[in-house]
């Protein structure tokens, strides 16, 4: 009892001041990924508190300090400039400013700007510093029923049929539940290679995130290519599959 008194006790003390943020630091913000409910509080206390934001989409970005009540420089850093922009930080850097990076959404890093210029941070010497929150990957993955001990993640595969087809041909000898990230256009080809390649695997198709028409369709490759079919599904998708050991 007198445990409890004391945890509680503890519990309703003032809290103390958290420390300002640290000069000369790339601060790596996590952004929700549909629902703004997701943001954290230290997410927003960088924003607030960062002498400048690295956005992959400056408009984006603006409208979600808006919802915030928030005002900040924009500096634009996406897939295009990323060599040009990534130097521009590193000076930034050098002259002791608190930089943070944000993505459209999610996590920077994981499919999205943000590996490049944490490298060159890393090289030159600055500390680097996440702000974890929401990720598109962990969410679809442990609501999923799959597999979450062990799982590889292999982001977006590419466009061409060919280097898609031996990029996961490679992944035969992976072990853990594959995970990957899909456009609407593209997700019906994905689903006919997964078909072909690994016809017995349970697949979970994760979509709309956090949003109101989040959505998990299940089912084997063939289920789920005739589901495909007969809608218009919409948002980017989070593919998660688990192979049976039926394959060719």
């Amino acid at each position: 009892m007198r445990q409890g008194l004391l945890q509680l006790s503890a519990m309703s003390e003032t809290p103390r001041p958290l420390p300002p943020l640290t000069p000369a630091t790339l601060y790596l913000v996590a952004t929700p990924i549909g629902n703004l409910e997701d943001i954290t509080l230290r997410a927003l206390r960088t924003l607030r508190e960062c002498d400048v934001i690295a956005a992959e989409d400056t408009r984006r970005t603006g409208q979600l300090l808006q919802h915030f009540g928030l005002s900040k420089p924009l500096l634009s850093y996406f897939r295009f400039n990323e060599a040009r922009r990534g130097e521009e930080i590193i000076g930034r850097l050098q002259r002791g400013e608190k930089v943070a990076l944000v993505t459209d959404a999610g996590t920077p890093g994981i499919s999205d700007p943000g590996e490049r210029v944490v490298k060159a941070a890393r090289l030159a010497g600055f500390r680097v510093e996440p702000v974890p929150g929401p990720c598109a990957l962990v969410a679809a993955l442990t609501a999923s029923g799959l597999p979450t001990e062990e799982f590889h993640f292999a982001g977006f595969l590419p466009v061409k049929s060919g280097q898609r087809r031996r990029r996961l041909e490679a992944l035969r000898a992976t072990a853990g539940t594959l995970a990957f990230y899909e456009s609407p256009y593209r997700i019906g080809k994905l689903l006919g290679e997964l078909h072909e390649i690994f016809p017995g695997a349970t697949v979970v198709l994760a979509r709309e995130l956090t949003k109101k028409f989040e959505e998990f369709l299940r089912g084997t490759p063939a289920e789920l290519l005739a589901v495909v079919a007969k809608r218009s599904l919409k948002g980017e998708f989070v593919v998660l599959v688990e192979r049976g050991e039926k394959t060719i």
